[in-house]
């Protein structure tokens, strides 16, 4: 009997994706060298601020502004989504003009908007009554951040969670209903716990979104890291020494971002798989009895 001979495989060769890497890398090189020994980056500048009183306050505030507006985002997106998904179509109305309104808008001109509220508004309250607030001593630029991101992410994770929920196995749902479950206690104990897998992934990209997206706080003096950036290179002329103090902040954030979410959509994504992984079958009783 003769053995058969071994296959073994071969990568093709690909020697333009070699010279392409190469090219590259090379002009990546360039451009940082270029960077960071050009006479008009001034490193003693960006070491001395780095680590400065007042950018990690304005860092705080742009931590704050995220973890708050995507918490009550999201919080509000789903109920948006739900909304949406309702079987009343008022409900499914509203919802729809509201995630169309705040998508179309830009953010920019939301936080605008919210900072010049007094313009339309110059009391905040019931008329005739003691709880009436002058608008601009409510309305501070903080407020206004708040105010513009949290409507604004509102919005994008809507679509984020209704394409979740949806992803749900109807069978599930009907199976749950069957069972005498609550519309509440079914979303809270079968279609949330299963559509996390799906909203995961999308809903951490619009939270690195968002931590960009909080620089735009500084058109309104919403004193986050940029507006920080910005108060003390006014002063210094510093312009490129204190961007490249606020870009390392928000390359850091970002990273961290992307680690915790990647172990988050692995987290899920196992857990996943555990679930839909198929179960050895038990023995039957008579076949139990007459063993």
């Amino acid at each position: 009997m003769t053995s058969q001979s071994e296959i073994r495989a071969q990568p093709v060769p690909r020697p333009g994706l070699w010279a392409l890497t190469v090219v590259a890398v090379l002009v990546a090189a360039f451009l940082v060298w270029t960077f960071a020994t050009s006479p008009n980056v001034h490193w003693n500048v960006i070491a001395k601020y780095q680590f400065s009183h007042a950018i990690l306050q304005g860092l705080l505030v742009t931590v704050k502004l995220a973890v708050i507006c995507e918490i009550t985002g999201l919080l509000l997106g789903i109920v948006l989504a739900v909304m949406r998904l309702s079987s009343s179509r008022v409900l499914t109305w509203l919802s729809g003009l509201y995630i169309w309104g705040f998508r179309s808008v830009p953010l920019l001109v939301q936080l605008i908007l919210w900072f010049n509220l007094a313009l339309l508004f110059p009391h905040i309250g019931i008329p005739g009554t003691s709880f009436v607030v002058q608008t601009n001593d409510l309305i501070t630029g903080f407020v206004a951040a708040l105010l513009g991101l949290t409507l604004h992410e509102a919005a994008y994770n809507a679509e984020i969670v209704r394409g979740g929920i949806a992803a749900v196995d109807r069978g599930q749902v009907e199976a749950a209903q069957a069972l005498g479950m609550s519309r509440g206690l079914l979303l809270r104990r079968v279609v949330l716990p299963q559509a996390l897998r799906v909203i995961v992934p999308p809903a951490g990209n619009q939270f690195i979104s968002l931590l960009k997206n909080t620089s735009l706080v500084a058109f309104i003096s919403g004193g986050d890291l940029l507006s920080t950036a910005q108060n003390i290179y006014s002063g210094n002329f510093e312009v490129i020494a204190l961007l490249v103090v606020a870009s390392l902040w928000y390359l850091l954030l970002v990273s961290i971002t992307s680690v915790l979410q990647g172990r988050l959509e692995r987290h899920f994504g196992r857990s996943s798989e555990r679930s839909t992984k198929p179960q050895r079958d038990e023995p039957a009783p008579a076949a139990v009895a007459g063993a």
